[in-house]
Protein backbone atom coordinates (compact mmCIF):
# COMPACT_ATOMS: atom_id res chain seq x y z
CA UNK A 1 0.00 0.00 0.00
CA UNK A 2 1.11 3.54 -0.76
CA UNK A 3 2.50 5.78 1.96
CA UNK A 4 2.00 9.53 2.22
CA UNK A 5 3.75 11.95 4.59
CA UNK A 6 1.91 14.42 6.78
CA UNK A 7 3.59 16.93 9.07
CA UNK A 8 2.11 17.98 12.39
CA UNK A 9 2.87 20.06 15.47
CA UNK A 10 2.13 19.17 19.10
CA UNK A 11 -0.88 20.90 20.61
CA UNK A 12 -1.21 21.84 24.29
CA UNK A 13 -4.52 23.76 24.37
CA UNK A 14 -7.19 21.03 24.31
CA UNK A 15 -10.30 23.11 25.04
CA UNK A 16 -13.09 24.09 22.63
CA UNK A 17 -11.86 27.68 22.50
CA UNK A 18 -8.38 26.46 21.65
CA UNK A 19 -9.78 24.30 18.85
CA UNK A 20 -11.64 27.30 17.39
CA UNK A 21 -8.49 29.40 17.52
CA UNK A 22 -6.58 26.61 15.77
CA UNK A 23 -9.13 26.43 12.94
CA UNK A 24 -9.02 30.21 12.49
CA UNK A 25 -5.29 29.77 11.84
CA UNK A 26 -6.11 27.33 8.99
CA UNK A 27 -4.96 24.37 11.07
CA UNK A 28 -6.90 21.20 11.93
CA UNK A 29 -6.92 19.64 15.43
CA UNK A 30 -5.96 15.95 15.41
CA UNK A 31 -5.52 13.06 17.80
CA UNK A 32 -3.26 10.01 17.45
CA UNK A 33 -4.13 7.02 19.62
CA UNK A 34 -3.37 3.33 19.93
CA UNK A 35 -0.45 1.49 21.54
CA UNK A 36 1.98 4.15 22.74
CA UNK A 37 -0.50 6.63 24.21
CA UNK A 38 -2.48 9.56 22.89
CA UNK A 39 -0.90 12.50 21.09
CA UNK A 40 -2.76 15.76 20.41
CA UNK A 41 -1.45 17.74 17.47
CA UNK A 42 -2.40 19.98 14.57
CA UNK A 43 -1.82 19.79 10.82
CA UNK A 44 -2.04 22.47 8.15
CA UNK A 45 -5.54 22.30 6.69
CA UNK A 46 -4.46 22.44 3.03
CA UNK A 47 -2.06 19.50 3.57
CA UNK A 48 -5.07 17.23 4.07
CA UNK A 49 -6.36 17.69 0.52
CA UNK A 50 -4.35 14.82 -1.01
CA UNK A 51 -5.34 12.46 1.82
CA UNK A 52 -9.06 13.13 2.29
CA UNK A 53 -10.27 14.07 -1.18
CA UNK A 54 -9.07 11.02 -3.10
CA UNK A 55 -10.37 7.49 -3.71
CA UNK A 56 -6.94 6.12 -2.69
CA UNK A 57 -6.11 4.59 0.68
CA UNK A 58 -2.81 5.36 2.42
CA UNK A 59 -0.62 4.40 5.32
CA UNK A 60 0.21 7.84 6.71
CA UNK A 61 3.74 8.66 7.81
CA UNK A 62 3.10 11.26 10.51
CA UNK A 63 5.97 13.57 11.41
CA UNK A 64 4.96 15.31 14.62
CA UNK A 65 7.62 17.78 15.69
CA UNK A 66 10.30 15.47 14.30
CA UNK A 67 8.93 12.22 15.75
CA UNK A 68 7.79 9.67 13.13
CA UNK A 69 4.64 7.56 13.54
CA UNK A 70 2.79 5.29 11.10
CA UNK A 71 -0.98 5.65 11.21
CA UNK A 72 -4.31 5.28 9.40
CA UNK A 73 -7.28 7.63 9.57
CA UNK A 74 -9.96 6.25 11.88
CA UNK A 75 -12.51 9.11 11.89
CA UNK A 76 -12.98 12.52 10.29
CA UNK A 77 -15.45 15.08 11.64
CA UNK A 78 -16.85 17.59 9.12
CA UNK A 79 -18.87 20.73 9.76
CA UNK A 80 -22.50 19.86 8.82
CA UNK A 81 -22.97 23.04 6.75
CA UNK A 82 -19.57 24.17 5.45
CA UNK A 83 -17.90 20.72 5.15
CA UNK A 84 -14.86 22.17 6.94
CA UNK A 85 -12.72 19.46 8.55
CA UNK A 86 -13.23 19.94 12.30
CA UNK A 87 -11.16 17.10 13.73
CA UNK A 88 -9.33 13.93 12.68
CA UNK A 89 -8.58 10.79 14.70
CA UNK A 90 -5.54 8.80 13.58
CA UNK A 91 -4.79 5.27 14.78
CA UNK A 92 -1.18 4.17 15.28
CA UNK A 93 -0.13 1.05 13.32
CA UNK A 94 2.94 -1.19 13.34
CA UNK A 95 4.52 -3.57 10.83
CA UNK A 96 3.85 -6.68 12.94
CA UNK A 97 0.12 -6.25 13.69
CA UNK A 98 -2.85 -6.37 11.28
CA UNK A 99 -4.19 -3.02 10.14
CA UNK A 100 -7.91 -2.37 9.58
CA UNK A 101 -8.48 0.01 6.68
CA UNK A 102 -10.89 0.63 3.81
CA UNK A 103 -9.40 -0.22 0.41
CA UNK A 104 -10.86 0.91 -2.96
CA UNK A 105 -12.49 -1.67 -5.24
CA UNK A 106 -11.25 -1.79 -8.85
CA UNK A 107 -13.30 -3.63 -11.50
CA UNK A 108 -11.28 -5.18 -14.34
CA UNK A 109 -12.45 -6.57 -17.67
CA UNK A 110 -15.48 -6.14 -19.90
CA UNK A 111 -18.54 -7.87 -18.46
CA UNK A 112 -20.53 -10.33 -20.58
CA UNK A 113 -23.71 -8.82 -19.17
CA UNK A 114 -22.73 -5.31 -20.25
CA UNK A 115 -22.02 -6.61 -23.77
CA UNK A 116 -25.60 -7.89 -23.78
CA UNK A 117 -26.95 -4.44 -22.92
CA UNK A 118 -26.87 -4.55 -19.13
CA UNK A 119 -25.71 -1.72 -16.87
CA UNK A 120 -22.74 -2.26 -14.55
CA UNK A 121 -23.34 -0.99 -11.03
CA UNK A 122 -20.58 -0.66 -8.42
CA UNK A 123 -22.35 -0.89 -5.06
CA UNK A 124 -19.29 -0.95 -2.77
CA UNK A 125 -16.57 1.49 -3.79
CA UNK A 126 -14.45 0.50 -0.77
CA UNK A 127 -14.27 -2.58 1.45
CA UNK A 128 -12.95 -2.79 5.00
CA UNK A 129 -10.04 -5.22 5.26
CA UNK A 130 -7.55 -6.47 7.82
CA UNK A 131 -3.95 -7.33 6.90
CA UNK A 132 -0.35 -6.69 7.78
CA UNK A 133 1.02 -3.47 6.24
CA UNK A 134 3.25 -5.48 3.88
CA UNK A 135 0.21 -7.37 2.52
CA UNK A 136 -2.18 -4.44 2.09
CA UNK A 137 -3.06 -3.90 -1.58
CA UNK A 138 -3.56 -0.44 -3.12
CA UNK A 139 -6.82 -1.70 -4.65
CA UNK A 140 -9.01 -4.79 -4.46
CA UNK A 141 -8.94 -5.95 -8.11
CA UNK A 142 -12.03 -7.89 -9.23
CA UNK A 143 -12.33 -9.57 -12.64
CA UNK A 144 -15.87 -9.04 -13.98
CA UNK A 145 -15.36 -10.61 -17.42
CA UNK A 146 -17.82 -13.48 -16.81
CA UNK A 147 -20.37 -11.41 -14.87
CA UNK A 148 -23.67 -11.93 -16.73
CA UNK A 149 -26.98 -10.10 -16.95
CA UNK A 150 -28.76 -9.87 -13.61
CA UNK A 151 -25.77 -11.36 -11.78
CA UNK A 152 -23.92 -10.00 -8.75
CA UNK A 153 -20.57 -10.41 -7.02
CA UNK A 154 -20.73 -10.54 -3.23
CA UNK A 155 -18.02 -10.26 -0.60
CA UNK A 156 -18.30 -13.98 0.19
CA UNK A 157 -17.07 -14.82 -3.33
CA UNK A 158 -13.87 -12.78 -3.02
CA UNK A 159 -10.44 -13.95 -1.91
CA UNK A 160 -7.19 -12.00 -1.70
CA UNK A 161 -3.82 -13.34 -0.47
CA UNK A 162 -3.22 -12.67 3.24
CA UNK A 163 -6.16 -10.23 3.37
CA UNK A 164 -9.37 -10.67 5.39
CA UNK A 165 -12.43 -8.75 4.23
CA UNK A 166 -14.46 -7.59 7.23
CA UNK A 167 -17.70 -6.63 5.46
CA UNK A 168 -20.58 -9.17 5.73
CA UNK A 169 -20.32 -11.94 3.14
CA UNK A 170 -23.74 -10.99 1.77
CA UNK A 171 -22.58 -7.46 0.88
CA UNK A 172 -23.07 -6.82 -2.85
CA UNK A 173 -19.90 -5.42 -4.42
CA UNK A 174 -21.10 -5.02 -8.01
CA UNK A 175 -23.89 -6.17 -10.30
CA UNK A 176 -25.02 -6.04 -13.91
CA UNK A 177 -28.55 -4.67 -13.90
CA UNK A 178 -31.05 -5.69 -16.55
CA UNK A 179 -31.99 -2.63 -18.62
CA UNK A 180 -35.13 -2.19 -20.73
CA UNK A 181 -33.06 -2.66 -23.90
CA UNK A 182 -31.47 -5.83 -22.51
CA UNK A 183 -34.88 -7.24 -21.56
CA UNK A 184 -36.10 -6.58 -25.09
CA UNK A 185 -33.05 -8.25 -26.61
CA UNK A 186 -33.41 -11.27 -24.32
CA UNK A 187 -37.10 -11.60 -25.17
CA UNK A 188 -36.35 -11.34 -28.91
CA UNK A 189 -33.62 -13.97 -28.61
CA UNK A 190 -35.96 -16.31 -26.71
CA UNK A 191 -38.69 -15.82 -29.31
CA UNK A 192 -36.26 -16.47 -32.18
CA UNK A 193 -35.04 -19.64 -30.48
CA UNK A 194 -38.65 -20.78 -29.96
CA UNK A 195 -39.56 -20.18 -33.60
CA UNK A 196 -36.41 -21.95 -34.78
CA UNK A 197 -37.42 -24.94 -32.66
CA UNK A 198 -40.90 -25.03 -34.22
CA UNK A 199 -39.47 -24.96 -37.75
CA UNK A 200 -37.27 -27.97 -36.98
CA UNK A 201 -40.34 -29.91 -35.92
Amino acid sequence: MQNIELKGALRSDLGKKGAKDIRRSELTPCNLYGNGGNVNFTVVEKDLKDILYTPNAYIIDLNIDGKSEKAVIREVQFHPVTDEVLHIDFYRVTEDKPVVIEVPVKLNGSSDGVKQGGKLQLSSRKLKVSALIKDLPDTLDIDITTLGLGKTIMVGELEFPNVTILNPKSTVVCAVKMTRAARGAAAAAALAAQQAGKKKK
